[in-house]
């Protein structure tokens, strides 16, 4: 029942034949989902456990039966959605696609992820800032290992060319401009929009990789797809 809790339904009351590990799993799911809906439309600040219980149908007792407090909650929901969005992203990798296959893979793959999901797109992105220095280190952390990816990739990509590495940097500046673009979106509740944005955001992705021919050529190829699924 990981990743968002989406479609978890509130079990029968009473005798329903369900184990209890089975029931635990089903309200922890529920509760992290109610989160995600309650943080999205509340905020971090203003979030209480009563808003999460009652989006959730749970009890208060149940929910510290699972969390200590409503910021254990949000750091469970934030690696929830985190370990469910690199399960998608490691899915649609290929190890034997091109730098710019596996970009476009990668950024579509996170795209739609949280376009499907604008709570959680809120809740990782956006209120992540809010919710005090130990959700700010679970969200560092993870752009750390994508500046990482985005680097071992680009070294890869450089050797194979037998060109110089870009500096270091380059990677962290990427996915920077990329996260504020993103933030936006989502700050200003378009994240349903997101994967409208996949020719741009490729082009600022693969312009200080390969050029701006390479990437105008990427650039026009993604965009007449996403006109013709439009037509």
């Amino acid at each position: 029942m990981g990743g968002t809790g989406q479609g978890t339904r509130q079990l029968p009351p009473g005798r329903h034949g369900f184990t209890r590990d089975y029931v635990t799993e089903n309200q922890r799911a529920r509760l992290l989902a109610a989160l995600a809906q309650a943080v999205a439309e509340r905020g971090y600040p203003d979030l209480t456990v009563e808003s999460v219980v009652e989006r959730a149908g749970v009890s208060r007792k149940t929910f510290y039966e699972h969390f200590k407090n409503k910021e254990e909650a949000f750091l469970a929901a934030y690696d929830d959605f985190a370990a469910h969005l690199v399960k998608q992203v490691k899915r649609a990798s290929k190890p034997t696609a091109s730098f710019s296959e596996q970009a476009e893979a990668i950024l579509r793959t996170i795209l739609e992820l949280f376009a499907e999901h604008p709570a959680q797109a809120q809740l990782v992105v956006v209120e992540v800032l809010a919710a005090g220095p130990r959700a700010v280190r679970r969200r560092n952390d993870s752009l750390k290992l994508i500046v990482e990816v985005v680097d071992r990739g680009t070294c890869t990509l450089a050797e194979e060319q037998g060109m110089r590495p870009p500096p270091a940097i380059t990677a962290e500046t990427v996915v920077g401009g990329l996260l504020e673009v993103i933030y936006s979106r989502v700050e200003r509740g378009e994240a349903t929009r997101l994967p409208s944005l996949l020719p741009d955001l490729m082009y600022c992705v693969l312009l200080p990789y390969v050029g701006p021919t390479a990437a105008g050529a990427e650039h026009a190829r993604l965009s007449s797809q996403t006109r013709s699924a439009h037509t």
